[in-house]
């Protein structure tokens, strides 16, 4: 059975999204079988596969909101399988209010799924909101980036009350998977401080591995490609292999 993990954190521009397609496609090359569910309006995550988010049809909307199979949503890429996601998925957090079972609409569609995939991921919205919710109740783990930067500390009790909140209310199955450092530059105090203060609050939970700070990330997505494909040589690529290996060896 595979894994179902969420990347999450309340905050944006924590690396989320670049977390998410990087370790799908470090999965892949790992020769393990992944898929990327993308839950965030943006898309962000189908652009970043090298998916038209504006032309893709059926998506993760059309599975939780019209019941569609979601092995019928399946888009095949060169980089991981994905489960896409558009502006459409907008307006699906004030449809599932109304519904049955709102919570786990995610849980019930991905469970068929889960003997194809050594993982799956979720990418989440920055917000704790239904789709959020429904992710986190649909997944066994969670991976937390976290950015080197200073506001990064001060949502961090926040994010922990919201998770125990849904462990305790909706799904007691789920667990910090880890907490990953991102946007480390480690010549700066300011990172290193930071790292020492994550690795205090989330005792045993820090990833070994930090992904550094590099203009190829950030380019990477607006060529529809992970940063491991577009400059395979980049340290942002070497630390995002080093981080599925460790991943992997922490599943087996």
């Amino acid at each position: 059975m595979g894994k179902i993990i969420a990347i999450t954190n309340q905050k944006g521009g924590v690396g989320k999204t670049t977390t998410c397609i990087n370790l799908v496609c470090a999965l892949t090359q790992l020769g393990k079988k992944v898929l990327l569910c993308d839950t965030d309006p943006q898309g962000n995550a189908t652009t970043g596969m090298g998916v038209d988010k504006n032309t893709v049809s059926p998506s993760v909307y059309d599975v939780l909101i019209n019941g569609t199979n979601a092995k019928d949503a399946i888009v095949r890429t060169k980089f991981g399988d994905l489960l896409p996601s558009n502006r459409v998925l907008a307006g699906a957090g004030v449809e599932l209010v109304t519904m049955e079972h709102r919570e786990y609409r995610l849980r019930q569609a991905l469970s068929p799924l889960r003997e194809q995939y050594d993982f799956i991921f979720l990418d989440c919205p920055p917000s704790l909101e239904m789709l959020t919710i429904n992710a986190l109740c649909a997944a066994e783990g969670i991976i937390v980036p976290i950015q080197c930067e200073y506001f990064a500390l001060q949502g961090l009790g926040d994010l922990v009350s919201s998770l125990r909140a849904i462990k305790r209310g909706l799904n007691p199955d789920l667990d910090i998977e880890g907490v990953l450092l991102t946007m480390y530059n480690g010549r700066t105090n300011l990172s290193l401080q930071v790292a020492a203060e994550v690795k205090k609050f989330f005792v045993g939970k820090v990833y070994k591995v930090v992904i550094p700070r590099t203009v190829r990330l950030s380019e990477a997505p607006s060529h529809g490609k992970p940063v491991l494909v577009y400059d395979p040589s980049n340290k942002g690529s070497l630390a995002y292999r080093e981080l599925a290996k460790e991943i992997a060896a922490q599943n087996t």
